[in-house]
Order: C-alpha cells, then structure tokens, then sequence
C-alpha cells in the first residue's frame, strides 16, 4: 500500500472520533494494512482529523510486529517508511500490527469503559457479548505491556477485545466489518443515565475557572462524588487531567464542595473531554456495582512516560 489510506477507512475514522461517546480528544486509534505496509493513527493526533488533516503514519508492519515481541524500543519509530514524516505512530501500534485483521479500531467507549472498570460490570458484558468472537485483556499499561497481555488471551477468532480499565478494540477484514461490529457491541453494551443533570451553580467559579455544567453531578450527587475524587479508571483521564478529581483549585478540573466541577478556563480542548468523560461514565454506572481504580502505582506509570507527555504537548499545540 503505497497510497494513503481509502476515503472509507477515513470516513469511519473521523465518525468515531467525531462522537464523544467512543473517542475523547485525542485517544483511540485505527489502522489499515495491505501489501506489508500499516497506516495507523499518529500520536496526539485527533481521529475526528481524519477526513481534513494528514493524520496516519505508514509503517512497516512486519517491523512493528516484531516490536511487539521484545525487537525495538516498543515505540515503532524506527519502523515509519518515510523518514521525512515527524509524527511519532501511535503508542499502541504494536496491538495494532500483531492483530491479523486488515483494519483495527480501538476506542475508548464510554458504554465499554462503565463495564471494564467494575468486576460486576465485567460479568455483565461477557453476558451481554455471549456468542461473539470476544476476550477480556486485564488492565495494563498501554503499549508493550498491553500488548503483552494481549497476546496471552488472543485467540485465531478474536475480533473484539474489552480492556479492563481502558476501552475495547475492534477487528475485521473490511472497514463495513468493523463499522459493523461497532454497531453491535455498542448496541449490546447500551447504559442508560441514571442521574438528572445538576442545577448551574449559583455562586461564581473559582479565580481562572469556568463551572462545567455537564460535570456538575459529580459535585451535587454524593455518590458521583465519592466515586469521581476515590480513584482514576482509565488511562486518559489520568495523562490530561492528572489522577481521580481534586476537591480544589490548582489542577485542570476540580470539584468545588457540593456546587459544581470547574474547568480552568485556559484547559485544553483535550482536558475539557476527559472532563466530560469522566461524568459521561460515572452517570451510568448502577449503584450496586462497585470500581476498580487502576491504583497509584499505574497512575504514576502514566505520569512518568516521555510517550505520554509527547501526546499532552501535541494535543495542546492542536488545541492553539
């Protein structure tokens, strides 16, 4: 595959970046493969780009693939074609290139994540996803590690995959495959809201901080609130907004007591959907399951990473 990637696989790239309710920011990725080459989503960059920006980055598959099992650094930079082209390949472009399936899709549904970060929601899904090519990948850090996991539990059929703590990935032989098992599993995995939306706070936000009225029910409900200041249960959350919600001034995001979550009003567009996000979850959570934190040690993983702190600063620079 010599050319960019077809206008369909652009298409469905662009429609799951564009909807918030699968991709925030810029997290997920996809990738196509033909001919030995892989187009995957860049680091930093934003699916919902798809269609309008050079986005993808072609790499040698065979090369990534082997970086999957210890060959490289894990990053896949040495494996881009072109060695004109700056942008880094995605950090979980092993996962991609050791799946053998033409196009992967990996979001970070918010359906997926409700269920991936409780052990009753867990059981909940393997219910629910009965019959499908499905397995569950325990959380681990993204990149090698994840993929690592990953290959302990692949199976020749697999072509979803639900990682704990962190979202799910599609596979299939076409773009119409993936766009279709989509449908289906968010079908299947469909939460409902199950808390109202809170009044707008009535006293002014604190200093260089706006209140985020859809992340208000994190503040006004007790049990949100618990939940949103307890822990962080995802990988995002924790790189573009730091871990769980402070209960002050000083971070991106922050509850106030129990009138409402601010935003500082210089975040990033970045930071400002993992806000949304994080309420988007936590509203369709049921009260009698319980969630896993990805804990301390994972969060200071993420904190730490030069792979990470490359994507806040090319997100950022988007943002501007």
């Amino acid at each position: 595959m010599t050319t960019l990637p077809s206008p369909e696989f652009c298409s469905l790239s662009a429609r799951l970046g564009s909807d918030p309710l699968q991709v925030q920011g810029p997290g997920g990725n996809t990738s196509v493969k033909a001919d030995g080459v892989m187009w995957i989503k860049a680091s930093g960059t934003e699916l919902a780009d798809a269609e309008r920006k050079p986005i993808f980055v072609a790499v040698d598959r065979e090369k990534a693939k082997a970086e999957a099992f210890g060959a490289g650094d894990g990053t896949c930079k040495s494996t881009v074609l072109d060695p004109a082209n700056t942008l880094r390949p995605s950090i979980e472009t092993t996962f991609h290139a050791l799946l053998d399936w033409a196009v992967v899709a990996h979001t970070h549904s918010v359906a997926t994540i409700v269920h991936a970060v409780s052990p009753q929601g867990r059981a909940a899904a393997a219910n629910k996803l009965d019959g499908l090519p499905v397995i569950f990948v325990p959380y681990r850090k993204p990149g090698v590690p994840l993929t690592a996991a990953i290959i302990e539990r692949l199976k020749p059929d697999t072509q979803i995959i639900i990682l704990e703590n962190h979202g799910l990935v599609y596979a299939g032989a076409s773009v119409q495959e993936v766009s279709d098992l989509v449908a289906q599993v968010e079908d299947r995995l469909a939460m409902p809201i199950l808390s109202e939306p809170a009044s707008a706070p009535t006293g002014p936000a604190p200093d260089g901080y706006t209140w985020h009225a859809h992340a208000g029910i994190l503040a006004t409900d007790p049990r949100l609130r618990d939940l949103a200041t307890s822990g962080t249960y995802y990988p995002d959350h924790v790189v573009f907004l730091g871990p769980a919600l402070p209960t002050e001034p000083g971070h991106p995001a922050c509850i106030i007591g129990t009138e409402g979550a601010a935003l500082r009003t210089d975040a990033t567009s970045s930071q400002a959907a993992m806000l949304k996000c994080i309420s988007d979850v936590l509203i369709r959570v049921p009260e009698d399951w319980s969630l896993d934190p990805i804990g301390p040690d994972a969060e200071a993983e993420l904190l730490n990473w030069d792979a990470e702190k490359y994507r806040q600063a090319l997100a950022a620079k988007g943002a501007q």
